[in-house]
């Protein structure tokens, strides 16, 4: 029965642990929110609307398009019919209309667009490319925020580890001292060994408050990324090893690819330029005179029909402005291939610092097992007056420095895979 209880207990405080590991805060979960929570976010929708609207303004060039023209006017002269007719009008018993010299006209046209040469089509595409391209820009810069939440997240990780190493190393240092006082009261040492102890002890404690500091500030960095507080180091999940694909899935790629197709975009709607707009008029007036050319009365007309419009100077222009974007498009290729050389350079700096670090950590595990056997012997040497407290504290400090560089060497080498991971985008 009670082993029964036991093991419920065990699987209870198991689960527990486990459920608690998972609350703890990701590297991933940091990248999320610092990505929901950085400012330029709000752009990417912005932008969608922006583009929307244009388009919406743009497509409303196919709606009938209504003017309204008022004119009043008085001019010094105007035709005279008698002049013209002589006496022919008196034979012929007809009298000629006299125009006034004051004119007066209201008129009311729509216009509706029936062809542009696909001008509005292009543009749309254009807009759009441009929108895609922006969104883009702005994926980039938030993807760059990875590398800073590296650093930082790294940077507690080593912090952690060298405070609990010093933490370690007081609590032996405080071992030793209450054998040195022991020692002293019994006249088998000197002050100046408790002393040396103690100085010891007050150093490691003076540089924990300078690693307390740093932690501080970097928590305080990562809260503000995130947009929620971090208080302790404790509410992070440290980083497992990983293998990380070489294959390049940076969003600079997906740039500068945007920026190509801008330019193609852009040279198709060169077509739109030499081709002809076609609309069609409905134009209705009130005023005097009227279209009769023999009437001088207030009266109403129209004019209805099919405008054509056909500029033909963009051919002057057309094949340099081809041979532009054609240049523009290979310079956004000569900036991928450069982009991708200098991100293969540092993907192969990565792997060498792997390869580094592994090598490194195999030979500081090696070293901190020969300098725990030295420092294991020196305190039996102490104890017995062999060697001098100096030259025991010697040995601790060599010891701690050997197993700082293991926390080092081991937090670098998983710094750089997730550095490889960011470089390659994987």
């Amino acid at each position: 029965m009670i082993n029964k209880v036991f093991l419920v207990f065990v699987i209870w405080v198991t689960a527990f642990s486990f459920a608690y590991a998972q609350s703890g805060l990701t590297l991933e979960e940091c990248y999320r929110l610092a990505r929901e929570n950085y400012p330029a976010l709000k752009k990417m929708d912005l932008v969608a609307k922006s583009a929307s609207y244009t388009v919406r303004n743009t497509n409303k060039k196919f709606l009938p398009q209504f003017n309204i023209a008022g004119q009043a006017s008085y001019q010094s002269q105007v035709v005279e019919y008698a002049d013209l007719l002589g006496g022919v009008s008196s034979s012929m018993e007809f009298t000629p209309p006299e125009f006034s010299k004051d004119q007066y006209r209201i008129s009311g046209e729509i216009e509706q667009l029936i062809f542009d040469g696909g001008n509005t089509k292009s543009q749309n595409e254009i807009t759009k490319t441009n929108a895609e391209l922006q969104k883009q820009n702005v994926e980039v810069e938030l993807y760059a925020i990875n590398d800073r939440i590296n650093s930082i997240f790294f940077s507690i990780f080593m912090i952690d580890a060298q405070l609990e190493l010093n933490t370690l190393k007081i609590a032996s240092l405080q071992n030793q001292l209450e054998k040195a006082e022991a020692s002293y009261k019994y006249g088998t040492a000197y002050a100046s060994d408790l002393n040396e102890i103690k100085a010891e002890i007050e150093n490691t404690k003076s540089i924990n408050i300078d690693y307390e500091g740093n932690r501080s500030a970097f928590l305080k960095m990562l809260s503000i990324f995130i947009g929620r507080e971090v208080v302790s180091s404790s509410e992070l999940v440290k980083p497992k090893p990983m293998l990380i694909s070489r294959e390049i899935n940076r969003p600079e790629l997906q740039l500068f690819e945007l920026q190509k197709k801008k330019y193609e975009v852009k040279e198709r709607k060169l077509q739109s330029s030499y081709l002809p707009t076609v609309k069609a008029f409905f134009q209705g007036a009130y005023g005097r005179p009227t279209l009769n050319p023999i009437s001088n009365d207030f009266g109403t007309w129209y004019i209805t029909g099919i405008r054509l419009n056909w500029s033909l100077g963009s051919f002057y222009t057309l094949k340099n402005q081809r041979d532009i974007y054609d240049v523009n498009s290979q310079i956004a290729d000569t900036d991928k291939e450069t982009f991708v050389r200098n991100l293969r350079m540092e993907i192969v700096q990565q792997d060498e610092n792997i390869q580094k670090y592994t090598e490194m950590i195999e030979r500081d595990n090696k070293t901190i097992a020969l300098r725990e056997a030295v420092t294991q012997s020196a305190s039996a040497q102490l104890e017995n007056g062999v060697i001098t407290t100096h030259e025991y504290l010697q040995k601790v400090n060599n010891e701690t420095a050997a197993k700082q560089r293991l926390i080092l060497h081991q937090i670098q080498l998983l710094q750089s895979q997730y550095n490889l991971k960011f470089k390659s985008g994987n």
